[in-house]
């Protein structure tokens, strides 16, 4: 795209946000930093209609930083529940206690002091600074890299972490010269609509675009060959053993999953490898006679990169009140108010149904 193409880039998408964009959604109604900043998180990898509810149950029992900072870290897993990418809840409720602990509470104003705390990357350091402070930095989510390779014709691999770099500089270069105040916030959802909406991986609406007479892509009749990325992460499956151990009191058996891997943190039933390890671990349990074992529907759940094939087991009966090392019972009343990952949750839940 040559310089006098790029000079009205910024205009038009501010125009078209304006008119076309979203605009009703919670988090644009505020300059708060730290609405915005949980609005982003949430955002990451999950659509928007799912963030709603999460972001407004979120808001009722933690409506500012402080509140967040001073929660138990099971609470704070326990509301992100069915979010998925866990690692995410960690980081948030980290984040907290630093802007806290180091900055008064009050979030730093600059996309570079932002990005120095946990979980908040470059491009959601840049979203914060644009929609709170109106500072000039670019962003480059997934959806913007997508508009943004396509409309510059950007052809570098972005496998490449130098060529990341150089569509950085690009994203740079496109961005809003003046009215800052206002131009930046709309800016930067203006590329966020269009990414969404418009300039969508597959069957992009180019008609409706308002960059189509700018863009590289559109012009050579090929937006869908952008962005260019040669490696991709293997897709991997896996076999779990689920142990769902139910006392004489309704309670069943949770443990902490390890601090890092699937599930990092969060409360889960025992998993096991393979049914030999689980059914060698139930026989010393106790007597059989005085156990009830039973197997589950099996279930698929689907990661990013990775199927998991569950394998669940109910056993029941006379269980020793200390079955492993590490965990604790739990009754269906505690499992809304610790972090319990989704297919663990209506895992238990269903089991729960049968009983009554």
């Amino acid at each position: 795209m040559s310089g006098g193409g790029r000079e009205d880039v910024a205009g038009l998408v501010v125009a078209w946000q304006a008119s076309h964009g979203r605009n009703h959604l919670p988090w644009q109604q505020t300059r708060d930093p730290y609405r915005v900043w949980l609005s982003e998180i949430m955002l990451q990898q999950t659509q928007v209609t799912t963030v709603l509810d999460y972001y407004a149950r979120f808001l009722e029992r933690f409506p500012d930083v402080v509140a967040l900072s001073q929660a138990e870290q099971d609470e704070v897993m326990g509301l992100w529940s069915g979010l998925g990418y866990y690692t995410r809840a960690r980081n948030l409720h980290r984040c907290a206690q630093q802007v806290v602990a180091e900055h008064g509470g009050a979030f730093p104003r600059t996309a570079e002091m932002l990005a120095t705390l946990p979980g908040i990357g470059r491009s959601t350091a840049g979203a914060i600074a644009a929609f709170c402070f109106s500072e000039r930095v670019p962003i480059l989510d997934a959806n913007v890299r997508r508009v943004l390779t396509r409309l510059l014709g950007f052809e570098k691999d972005l496998a490449s972490s130098g060529n990341e770099r150089l569509l950085w500089k690009e994203a740079e270069s496109l961005l809003p010269q003046k009215n800052l105040l206002t131009a930046m916030p709309r800016y930067t959802q203006g590329l966020m609509d269009l990414g969404a909406s418009i300039c969508t991986p597959r069957l992009p609406r180019c008609d409706r675009c308002p960059l189509v007479g700018r863009c590289v892509a559109f012009k050579d009749g090929d937006p869908q060959r952008y962005p260019v990325k040669t490696r991709k992460l293997a897709r991997r499956s896996e076999s779990w053993q689920l142990l769902v151990l139910r006392n004489s009191a309704g309670q069943v058996w949770l443990q902490r999953r390890p601090s890092a891997g699937i599930w990092a943190g969060m409360h889960c039933v025992p998993v096991f490898a393979d049914g030999v390890s689980l059914n060698g671990y139930v026989k010393f349990l106790g007597d059989a006679s005085r156990i009830a074992c039973n197997e589950l529907q099996p279930f698929l759940h689907v990661l990013t990169h990775r199927d998991l094939h569950l394998h669940p087991v109910l056993v029941t009966g006379e269980i020793p009140d200390q079955p492993t090392e590490e965990g604790a019972w739990f009754g269906v009343n505690e499992w809304s108010s610790i972090g319990l990952p989704a297919p663990i949750r209506k895992l238990l839940d269903s089991t729960q149904a049968q009983l009554r």
